[in-house]
């Protein structure tokens, strides 16, 4: 890489050495934050912490050693906040081998839930691609595993099912994004033993509300939420807002704890995974997963008010 800025490199060597000593320090200098809540995978009973944390962009940061540090820092906050669901796949670039970068210098903490995808449109290329996601995780095995978008999904569904026979994989699902092919999932969802879909959701997106959760609550699926911040437009568009006078009585003291909040409290959802490339920003996410939800009728205000901004 181009040593052109050799000031600016050691500026940012300085703050991501800083922050990572600041997420893993055995003696913080606050109290210990209260435990995230978990959710439970509908199909197995286990217990996860409900915000998990996403990659997409956030860790795709190549070999720039830097902000490698910083994504290994937003990882240790992570998981020092109470934090363990990781989502990535092939299509994030480099964001697969910033994880096995991070896990490999902080070490793998109790509990890791690792969830990624196959992506590619020849079926009988998944397991090349999965075998390779698993090595730059570095990890024995995934979690979870799903088909991303939907891509040759009926191959790669067959490659999954038979890796949860054989235990090479814990769950099997299957994801889409912004808005799309609800219709084909929801067929997917009504026909597959899935463990898990995952989907578009937030206070505004919202159409997932009508058909997908509550298909999701009757087959007994887990619901991963992507985008709940819209890739970060939604939270932009709001700071400068206020927020509700009410937020205080779920405990929501920013904008994006009001929208992951929101998320949480529909009773589908399992686990939301925001990516962040700061460290504050993920004790915030995290930290939203604590104290009291929106019940029905605080949801109906939340809309309602964000709506008429």
């Amino acid at each position: 890489m181009s040593s052109r800025h050799p000031k600016r490199r050691a500026v940012l060597a300085a703050g991501a050495a800083l922050a990572m000593a600041a997420a893993t320090s055995p003696f913080p200098a606050r109290a210990q934050p209260a435990a995230p809540a978990t959710r439970r995978i509908p199909s197995s009973g286990e217990a996860i912490p409900a915000v998990g944390l996403g990659t997409w962009i956030t860790f795709n940061v190549g070999d720039d050693p830097v902000l490698r540090d910083e994504c290994a820092a937003v990882l240790a906050a992570f998981f020092a906040a109470g934090g363990r669901v990781i989502d990535s796949s092939p299509m994030y670039g480099s964001s697969q081998a910033v994880i096995g970068y991070g896990l490999a210098k902080l070490g793998v903490p109790p509990g890791l839930f690792t969830a990624d995808k196959v992506w590619t449109s020849s079926g009988t290329a998944g397991p090349a691609q999965i075998e390779q996601s698993r090595r730059l995780w570095g990890i024995p095995r995934f979690d979870l595993l799903q088909v991303h978008n939907l891509l040759a999904w009926e191959e790669h569904l067959r490659t999954l099912f038979a890796m949860k026979e054989r235990e090479e994989v814990r769950y099997v699902g299957i994801t889409t994004s912004e808005g799309r092919r609800h219709d084909l999932l929801e067929t997917i969802m009504r026909t597959q033993p899935l463990d898990f879909v995952q989907v578009t959701y937030n206070i505004v997106d919202r159409e997932v509300e009508e058909r997908i959760l509550p298909l999701a609550m009757e087959r007994g699926m887990g619901v991963i939420v992507n985008r709940p911040f819209q890739q970060g437009a939604l939270t932009r568009r709001l700071e400068g807002e206020k927020l509700p006078p009410w937020s205080h009585e779920i405990g929501a003291v920013t904008w994006a704890q009001l929208i992951l909040k929101f998320i949480l409290s529909h009773p589908a959802v399992t686990v939301a995974i925001p990516a962040t490339t700061r460290v504050d920003h993920v004790r915030e996410n995290v930290a939203a997963a604590t104290g009291p939800l929106p019940d029905a009728a605080m949801r109906r205000r939340m809309v309602t008010y964000v709506q008429d901004l």
